[in-house]
């Protein structure tokens, strides 16, 4: 075979390649979108009134705060770090509006309640940049503050509202569709316009893909890190505020599970737990995906241990797949 022979057969098979390539990085890319449009395809099948708009209204309704959970964690995990302590916040956050529901106009005790959240937040991120202390062993030991903390507060007591208007939060609705839903595309859209549109989110991605070389480009690390955990604080904040309005209690014992949950739903989603990586659209399938598994298994009656066995392989797979693709990109 002469050269110009040899040089056209590759030319002619080039286009071939970028194209297989292309193929594949849509597949690697977006793995999880094909999952949960197969998901919801099994789940129409199995489940006929799966996707009828009362029952979408209803499942993201009831998903709405873990949700929000997970857009903060989805900073906190971009960024580098990790946040065991939502689940305090969130139960503290519950009792934090109860009770200022009791004794301030609404509007205030949900400000106020913010401002909890954002203070749990700071006190994480100080403990992690100040005190240097791994961030997992950091928000284990603030989970057990916060979480004492609320307990004394209300000395392990339900705190109750007279306020008709407390539940407006979390069981009120706008047409037809609850505004907790309203509540949770408000702080995505927020989310995802500051982490892919601003200076500050693209801080947090330099920090989380190399903090060494974020610093000696002028980024002040330390200051990207607090702020992430007052991110998450505030976001555990407002999904209790919502739970506490839903159920018409603040109550310490709530949200035992949302800490995992909010963890699980951002890896389905394919952020990935190295840093440097991840987006607000990710999180918001791993919430899809999570969603039509609740949803799927409440309304066919299947027991809390096949949701786990579920749950479990899903994440498993996920993580599977980000691993693989990772690989893949190499």
């Amino acid at each position: 075979m002469s050269n110009e022979t040899a040089h056209a057969t590759a030319e002619a098979e080039q286009p071939k390649k970028s194209g297989a390539a292309r193929a594949k990085n849509i597949l690697v890319g977006y793995g999880m979108i094909w999952v949960m449009i197969l998901f919801a395809i099994v789940a129409s099948i199995v489940y006929p009134g799966f996707l009828a708009p009362a029952n979408l209204n209803n499942m993201f309704s009831q998903v709405a705060p873990v949700g929000i959970v997970a857009i903060g964690m989805t900073y906190v995990i971009i960024a580098g770090g990790f946040d065991l302590s939502v689940a305090a916040v969130f139960a503290g956050a519950t009792v934090s509006y109860a009770s200022f529901a009791n004794h301030v106009p609404l509007w205030l005790a949900f400000a106020l309640t913010v401002v909890v959240g954002l203070l749990c937040g700071v006190i994480n991120g100080v403990v992690i940049t100040a005190i240097r202390v791994n961030p997992f062993i950091a928000t284990l030991s603030t989970s057990s503050l916060f979480a004492g903390a609320t307990y004394l507060y209300s000395r392990n007591l339900p705190i109750l509202v007279d306020d008709p208007a407390f539940g407006g939060l979390g069981g009120g609705t706008i047409g037809e569709i609850w505004i907790s839903i309203f509540v949770l595309l408000l702080i995505v859209i927020i989310a995802a316009v500051v982490l892919s549109r601003t200076t500050f989110g693209r801080a947090i991605y330099a920090v989380g893909g190399n903090q060494e070389a974020a610093r000696l480009s002028g980024i002040r690390v330390n200051a990207i890190k607090v702020s992430s955990y007052m991110i998450t604080g505030a976001c555990a904040a407002v999904a209790g505020m919502i739970t506490a309005s839903q159920i018409g209690v603040g109550q310490p014992t709530l949200g035992a599970n949302i800490t995992l949950d909010s963890i699980a739903i951002v890896i389905v989603g394919g952020t990935s737990l190295m840093g440097g990586e991840g987006s607000i659209w990710r999180t918001v399938i791993g919430l899809s995906i999570w969603a039509m598994i609740n949803n799927l298994f409440s309304s066919l009656a299947f027991s809390t241990g096949a949701r786990f066995l579920a749950v479990g392989a899903i994440v498993l797979g996920a993580v599977a797949l980000d691993t693989w693709s990772r690989q893949a990109r190499r």
